[in-house]
Protein backbone atom coordinates (compact mmCIF):
# COMPACT_ATOMS: atom_id res chain seq x y z
CA UNK A 1 0.00 0.00 0.00
CA UNK A 2 1.58 3.30 -1.04
CA UNK A 3 1.78 6.41 1.11
CA UNK A 4 -0.51 8.46 -1.13
CA UNK A 5 -3.29 5.87 -0.72
CA UNK A 6 -2.79 5.76 3.07
CA UNK A 7 -2.92 9.55 3.30
CA UNK A 8 -6.07 9.88 1.20
CA UNK A 9 -7.78 7.15 3.23
CA UNK A 10 -6.90 8.85 6.52
CA UNK A 11 -8.05 12.23 5.16
CA UNK A 12 -11.37 10.76 4.05
CA UNK A 13 -11.92 9.14 7.43
CA UNK A 14 -11.08 12.39 9.20
CA UNK A 15 -13.51 14.38 7.06
CA UNK A 16 -16.23 11.77 7.60
CA UNK A 17 -15.69 11.80 11.37
CA UNK A 18 -15.66 15.59 11.42
CA UNK A 19 -18.96 15.82 9.60
CA UNK A 20 -20.48 13.28 12.00
CA UNK A 21 -19.36 15.39 14.96
CA UNK A 22 -20.83 18.62 13.58
CA UNK A 23 -24.22 19.52 15.06
CA UNK A 24 -26.98 18.69 12.61
CA UNK A 25 -29.24 21.60 11.66
CA UNK A 26 -32.74 20.70 12.80
CA UNK A 27 -35.69 22.65 11.42
CA UNK A 28 -37.88 24.28 14.07
CA UNK A 29 -41.09 22.44 14.81
CA UNK A 30 -44.38 24.25 14.41
CA UNK A 31 -44.91 24.60 18.14
CA UNK A 32 -41.36 25.87 18.68
CA UNK A 33 -41.46 28.30 15.76
CA UNK A 34 -44.64 29.86 17.16
CA UNK A 35 -43.83 29.60 20.85
CA UNK A 36 -43.83 33.40 21.18
CA UNK A 37 -47.03 33.76 19.14
CA UNK A 38 -49.81 31.24 19.85
CA UNK A 39 -50.44 27.50 20.32
CA UNK A 40 -50.43 25.33 17.20
CA UNK A 41 -53.14 22.69 17.33
CA UNK A 42 -54.47 19.76 15.35
CA UNK A 43 -57.84 18.00 15.11
CA UNK A 44 -57.64 14.31 15.96
CA UNK A 45 -59.56 11.11 16.52
CA UNK A 46 -58.49 8.14 18.64
CA UNK A 47 -56.82 6.55 15.58
CA UNK A 48 -54.28 9.39 15.51
CA UNK A 49 -53.09 8.82 19.08
CA UNK A 50 -50.92 5.77 18.43
CA UNK A 51 -47.92 5.01 16.22
CA UNK A 52 -46.20 7.44 13.83
CA UNK A 53 -49.06 9.94 13.83
CA UNK A 54 -48.91 10.23 17.61
CA UNK A 55 -45.16 10.83 17.35
CA UNK A 56 -45.76 13.57 14.78
CA UNK A 57 -48.44 15.19 16.94
CA UNK A 58 -46.18 15.29 20.00
CA UNK A 59 -43.26 16.64 17.99
CA UNK A 60 -45.14 19.39 16.16
CA UNK A 61 -48.26 20.46 18.09
CA UNK A 62 -49.15 21.69 21.56
CA UNK A 63 -52.94 21.79 21.33
CA UNK A 64 -55.64 19.29 20.36
CA UNK A 65 -59.23 19.47 19.15
CA UNK A 66 -61.50 16.44 18.91
CA UNK A 67 -62.43 16.23 15.23
CA UNK A 68 -65.75 14.40 15.77
CA UNK A 69 -65.79 12.72 19.17
CA UNK A 70 -67.36 15.61 21.09
CA UNK A 71 -70.03 16.56 18.58
CA UNK A 72 -73.54 15.99 19.87
CA UNK A 73 -74.38 12.97 17.71
CA UNK A 74 -71.31 10.88 18.54
CA UNK A 75 -71.16 11.77 22.24
CA UNK A 76 -74.92 11.83 23.02
CA UNK A 77 -76.62 9.45 20.57
CA UNK A 78 -79.73 8.85 22.72
CA UNK A 79 -81.41 10.98 25.35
CA UNK A 80 -80.13 9.00 28.31
CA UNK A 81 -76.98 7.62 26.69
CA UNK A 82 -73.55 9.23 26.50
CA UNK A 83 -70.61 7.68 24.69
CA UNK A 84 -67.48 8.98 26.39
CA UNK A 85 -64.80 6.54 25.22
CA UNK A 86 -63.39 8.43 22.22
CA UNK A 87 -63.61 11.89 23.79
CA UNK A 88 -62.05 10.62 27.01
CA UNK A 89 -59.16 9.05 25.07
CA UNK A 90 -58.34 12.36 23.39
CA UNK A 91 -58.58 14.38 26.61
CA UNK A 92 -56.48 11.80 28.48
CA UNK A 93 -53.81 11.96 25.75
CA UNK A 94 -53.73 15.76 26.03
CA UNK A 95 -53.50 15.60 29.82
CA UNK A 96 -50.76 12.96 29.77
CA UNK A 97 -48.58 14.95 27.38
CA UNK A 98 -49.27 18.46 28.61
CA UNK A 99 -51.20 19.62 25.54
CA UNK A 100 -53.89 22.29 25.59
CA UNK A 101 -57.36 20.97 24.75
CA UNK A 102 -60.18 22.65 22.81
CA UNK A 103 -63.74 21.35 22.87
CA UNK A 104 -65.67 21.08 19.59
CA UNK A 105 -68.65 21.62 19.61
CA UNK A 106 -71.72 22.01 21.82
CA UNK A 107 -74.46 23.11 19.41
CA UNK A 108 -74.61 22.58 15.62
CA UNK A 109 -77.19 21.86 12.94
CA UNK A 110 -75.23 18.81 11.69
CA UNK A 111 -74.26 15.59 13.49
CA UNK A 112 -77.15 16.23 15.84
CA UNK A 113 -79.28 13.25 16.95
CA UNK A 114 -82.91 13.26 15.82
CA UNK A 115 -84.21 12.45 19.32
CA UNK A 116 -83.31 15.97 20.41
CA UNK A 117 -86.12 17.54 18.40
CA UNK A 118 -88.93 14.99 18.87
CA UNK A 119 -90.93 13.41 21.69
CA UNK A 120 -91.70 9.72 22.23
CA UNK A 121 -94.50 9.93 19.68
CA UNK A 122 -92.28 11.46 17.03
CA UNK A 123 -93.84 14.91 17.33
CA UNK A 124 -91.71 18.04 17.33
CA UNK A 125 -90.95 19.27 20.84
CA UNK A 126 -91.60 22.77 22.15
CA UNK A 127 -88.95 25.46 22.48
CA UNK A 128 -88.92 24.95 26.25
CA UNK A 129 -88.25 21.22 25.93
CA UNK A 130 -85.53 21.74 23.34
CA UNK A 131 -83.74 24.36 25.43
CA UNK A 132 -83.94 22.10 28.48
CA UNK A 133 -82.36 19.28 26.47
CA UNK A 134 -79.66 21.64 25.21
CA UNK A 135 -78.91 22.76 28.76
CA UNK A 136 -78.74 19.18 30.03
CA UNK A 137 -76.37 18.21 27.22
CA UNK A 138 -74.05 21.18 27.61
CA UNK A 139 -73.98 20.87 31.39
CA UNK A 140 -73.15 17.16 31.26
CA UNK A 141 -70.38 17.47 28.66
CA UNK A 142 -68.74 20.68 29.86
CA UNK A 143 -68.82 19.59 33.52
CA UNK A 144 -67.14 16.27 32.66
CA UNK A 145 -64.14 18.08 31.17
CA UNK A 146 -64.11 21.11 33.45
CA UNK A 147 -60.53 22.20 34.06
CA UNK A 148 -59.26 20.00 31.21
CA UNK A 149 -60.73 21.86 28.23
CA UNK A 150 -59.74 25.51 28.20
CA UNK A 151 -61.89 26.63 25.27
CA UNK A 152 -65.16 25.49 23.69
CA UNK A 153 -66.66 26.04 20.27
CA UNK A 154 -70.11 26.60 21.74
CA UNK A 155 -72.27 27.36 18.70
CA UNK A 156 -71.17 26.28 15.24
CA UNK A 157 -72.24 27.71 11.87
CA UNK A 158 -75.49 29.43 12.83
CA UNK A 159 -75.36 32.07 10.07
CA UNK A 160 -76.81 31.21 6.65
CA UNK A 161 -74.68 31.17 3.50
CA UNK A 162 -77.42 33.01 1.60
CA UNK A 163 -76.73 36.74 1.80
CA UNK A 164 -80.48 37.43 1.86
CA UNK A 165 -80.93 35.47 5.10
CA UNK A 166 -79.55 35.86 8.62
CA UNK A 167 -79.85 32.65 10.65
CA UNK A 168 -79.40 29.27 9.05
CA UNK A 169 -82.73 27.50 8.59
CA UNK A 170 -82.32 24.61 11.05
CA UNK A 171 -84.44 22.91 13.72
CA UNK A 172 -82.68 25.15 16.25
CA UNK A 173 -83.73 28.40 14.60
CA UNK A 174 -87.16 27.06 13.60
CA UNK A 175 -88.02 26.23 17.21
CA UNK A 176 -86.05 28.86 19.13
CA UNK A 177 -85.23 31.75 16.81
CA UNK A 178 -81.97 33.34 17.90
CA UNK A 179 -82.51 32.49 21.56
CA UNK A 180 -80.73 29.12 21.41
CA UNK A 181 -77.43 30.85 20.62
CA UNK A 182 -77.34 33.04 23.71
CA UNK A 183 -78.69 30.20 25.86
CA UNK A 184 -75.94 27.83 24.70
CA UNK A 185 -73.27 30.29 25.81
CA UNK A 186 -75.02 30.88 29.13
CA UNK A 187 -75.32 27.15 29.81
CA UNK A 188 -71.65 26.57 28.98
CA UNK A 189 -70.55 29.45 31.22
CA UNK A 190 -72.61 28.09 34.11
CA UNK A 191 -71.01 24.67 33.71
CA UNK A 192 -67.44 26.02 33.58
CA UNK A 193 -67.03 29.73 34.41
CA UNK A 194 -63.31 29.58 33.57
CA UNK A 195 -63.66 28.18 30.05
CA UNK A 196 -63.24 30.48 27.05
CA UNK A 197 -66.35 30.39 24.86
CA UNK A 198 -66.25 30.80 21.09
CA UNK A 199 -68.65 31.22 18.18
CA UNK A 200 -67.27 29.20 15.23
CA UNK A 201 -68.04 29.55 11.49
CA UNK A 202 -66.66 29.27 7.93
CA UNK A 203 -66.48 31.74 5.02
CA UNK A 204 -65.84 34.40 7.64
CA UNK A 205 -63.65 36.33 5.18
CA UNK A 206 -66.40 36.80 2.59
CA UNK A 207 -67.85 40.27 3.24
CA UNK A 208 -71.55 39.33 3.27
CA UNK A 209 -71.20 36.48 5.73
CA UNK A 210 -68.51 38.31 7.72
CA UNK A 211 -70.85 41.24 8.29
CA UNK A 212 -73.78 39.04 9.35
CA UNK A 213 -71.54 37.13 11.78
CA UNK A 214 -70.36 40.47 13.14
CA UNK A 215 -74.01 41.51 13.59
CA UNK A 216 -74.71 38.32 15.59
CA UNK A 217 -71.63 38.71 17.75
CA UNK A 218 -72.41 42.36 18.51
CA UNK A 219 -75.94 41.40 19.58
CA UNK A 220 -74.52 38.80 21.97
CA UNK A 221 -71.99 41.22 23.42
CA UNK A 222 -74.55 44.00 23.82
CA UNK A 223 -76.80 41.52 25.66
CA UNK A 224 -73.93 40.66 28.05
CA UNK A 225 -73.83 37.06 26.85
CA UNK A 226 -70.60 35.33 28.04
CA UNK A 227 -68.71 35.05 24.74
CA UNK A 228 -64.95 35.47 24.57
CA UNK A 229 -63.87 34.72 21.03
CA UNK A 230 -64.69 33.93 17.42
CA UNK A 231 -63.36 30.97 15.47
CA UNK A 232 -62.50 31.49 11.82
CA UNK A 233 -62.55 27.92 10.56
CA UNK A 234 -59.97 28.50 7.84
CA UNK A 235 -61.22 25.92 5.34
CA UNK A 236 -59.48 27.81 2.58
CA UNK A 237 -57.89 27.01 -0.78
CA UNK A 238 -54.91 27.96 -2.89
CA UNK A 239 -57.21 30.54 -4.51
CA UNK A 240 -58.80 32.21 -1.49
CA UNK A 241 -59.00 34.13 0.75
CA UNK A 242 -56.94 37.08 -0.40
CA UNK A 243 -54.73 38.78 2.13
CA UNK A 244 -56.85 41.94 2.36
CA UNK A 245 -60.04 39.93 2.97
CA UNK A 246 -58.41 37.90 5.75
CA UNK A 247 -56.96 40.97 7.43
CA UNK A 248 -60.30 42.77 7.24
CA UNK A 249 -62.13 39.85 8.89
CA UNK A 250 -59.65 39.58 11.75
CA UNK A 251 -59.75 43.33 12.33
CA UNK A 252 -63.54 43.53 12.21
CA UNK A 253 -64.15 40.73 14.71
CA UNK A 254 -61.38 41.77 17.08
CA UNK A 255 -62.78 45.32 17.11
CA UNK A 256 -65.57 43.87 19.26
CA UNK A 257 -63.02 42.99 21.92
CA UNK A 258 -63.14 39.30 21.01
CA UNK A 259 -60.08 37.11 20.61
CA UNK A 260 -59.70 35.29 17.29
CA UNK A 261 -58.72 31.69 16.70
CA UNK A 262 -58.12 29.91 13.41
CA UNK A 263 -59.93 26.73 14.37
CA UNK A 264 -59.99 24.33 11.39
CA UNK A 265 -57.16 25.24 9.04
CA UNK A 266 -56.51 23.48 5.75
CA UNK A 267 -55.69 24.77 2.26
CA UNK A 268 -57.44 22.81 -0.49
CA UNK A 269 -55.65 22.51 -3.82
CA UNK A 270 -58.97 22.86 -5.70
CA UNK A 271 -61.26 25.85 -6.29
CA UNK A 272 -64.29 26.24 -4.05
CA UNK A 273 -67.46 24.63 -5.41
CA UNK A 274 -71.11 25.56 -5.11
CA UNK A 275 -74.03 23.15 -5.10
CA UNK A 276 -73.14 20.60 -2.43
CA UNK A 277 -71.41 17.26 -2.76
CA UNK A 278 -70.79 15.41 -6.00
CA UNK A 279 -68.89 12.39 -7.32
CA UNK A 280 -65.51 12.63 -8.99
CA UNK A 281 -65.80 12.90 -12.77
CA UNK A 282 -64.02 10.34 -14.99
CA UNK A 283 -62.00 13.11 -16.67
CA UNK A 284 -60.95 14.65 -13.35
CA UNK A 285 -57.38 14.32 -12.11
CA UNK A 286 -56.43 14.40 -8.45
CA UNK A 287 -52.66 14.52 -8.92
CA UNK A 288 -50.81 16.97 -6.68
CA UNK A 289 -49.06 19.02 -9.37
CA UNK A 290 -46.01 21.29 -8.94
CA UNK A 291 -48.25 24.26 -9.75
CA UNK A 292 -50.64 23.32 -6.93
CA UNK A 293 -47.73 22.88 -4.55
CA UNK A 294 -46.32 26.30 -5.38
CA UNK A 295 -49.64 28.06 -4.92
CA UNK A 296 -50.19 26.23 -1.63
CA UNK A 297 -46.75 27.29 -0.39
CA UNK A 298 -47.56 30.91 -1.22
CA UNK A 299 -50.95 30.77 0.48
CA UNK A 300 -49.58 29.22 3.67
CA UNK A 301 -46.74 31.75 3.71
CA UNK A 302 -49.15 34.66 3.31
CA UNK A 303 -51.74 33.61 5.90
CA UNK A 304 -49.15 32.82 8.56
CA UNK A 305 -47.49 36.16 7.98
CA UNK A 306 -50.85 37.76 8.72
CA UNK A 307 -51.34 35.55 11.77
CA UNK A 308 -47.98 36.67 13.14
CA UNK A 309 -48.79 40.32 12.49
CA UNK A 310 -52.10 39.88 14.35
CA UNK A 311 -50.63 37.96 17.27
CA UNK A 312 -52.15 40.39 19.80
CA UNK A 313 -55.63 39.14 18.92
CA UNK A 314 -54.99 35.62 17.56
CA UNK A 315 -54.76 33.14 20.41
CA UNK A 316 -54.45 29.86 18.52
CA UNK A 317 -54.16 28.17 15.12
CA UNK A 318 -55.48 24.61 14.69
CA UNK A 319 -55.03 22.41 11.61
CA UNK A 320 -57.95 20.20 10.62
CA UNK A 321 -56.32 16.73 10.45
CA UNK A 322 -52.72 15.65 10.90
CA UNK A 323 -51.48 15.07 7.35
CA UNK A 324 -52.45 14.48 3.73
CA UNK A 325 -52.68 10.79 4.57
CA UNK A 326 -56.21 11.49 5.76
CA UNK A 327 -58.26 14.66 5.27
CA UNK A 328 -61.99 15.23 5.47
CA UNK A 329 -61.53 16.97 2.10
CA UNK A 330 -60.83 13.58 0.47
CA UNK A 331 -64.61 13.09 0.49
CA UNK A 332 -65.93 16.66 0.60
CA UNK A 333 -67.22 18.20 -1.58
CA UNK A 334 -66.10 15.62 -4.15
CA UNK A 335 -66.31 11.96 -3.14
CA UNK A 336 -63.21 9.99 -4.11
CA UNK A 337 -61.05 12.96 -5.07
CA UNK A 338 -57.77 13.04 -3.15
CA UNK A 339 -56.88 16.38 -1.64
CA UNK A 340 -53.53 17.57 -0.26
CA UNK A 341 -54.43 20.43 2.11
CA UNK A 342 -51.99 20.08 5.01
CA UNK A 343 -48.32 20.69 5.82
CA UNK A 344 -47.36 16.99 6.03
CA UNK A 345 -47.64 14.60 3.08
CA UNK A 346 -49.20 11.14 2.91
CA UNK A 347 -45.99 9.70 4.42
CA UNK A 348 -46.11 12.21 7.31
CA UNK A 349 -43.11 14.10 5.89
CA UNK A 350 -42.96 17.92 5.82
CA UNK A 351 -43.98 19.46 2.50
CA UNK A 352 -42.38 22.59 1.08
CA UNK A 353 -45.32 24.55 2.46
CA UNK A 354 -44.21 23.52 5.96
CA UNK A 355 -40.94 25.39 5.56
CA UNK A 356 -42.80 28.50 4.41
CA UNK A 357 -44.62 28.41 7.76
CA UNK A 358 -41.71 27.72 10.13
CA UNK A 359 -39.02 29.86 8.45
CA UNK A 360 -39.60 33.56 8.95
Amino acid sequence: MNQRFIYSSLLGATLLLGSALKPQLVEPTLKDAYKAYFPIGVAVGPRNLVGPEADLILRQFNSLTAENAMKMGPIHPEENTYYWKDADAIVDFAQKHGLKMRGHNLCWHQQTPKWLFTDTEGKTVSKEVLLKRLKDHITEVVTRYKGKIYQWDVVNEAIDDNAQKFLRDSPWSQLCGEEFIAKAFEYAHEADPNAQLVYNDYNTERPSKRDRIYQLLKKLIDAKVPIHGVGLQGHWSIYEPGELALEAAIDKFSSLGLKVQITELDVSVYPAEQGGRRDKRPDESDVFTPEMAQKQEEQYRNVFRIFREKKKVITGVTFWNVSDKHSWLDTHPVAGRKNYPLLFDTNLKPKKAYYEVVKF
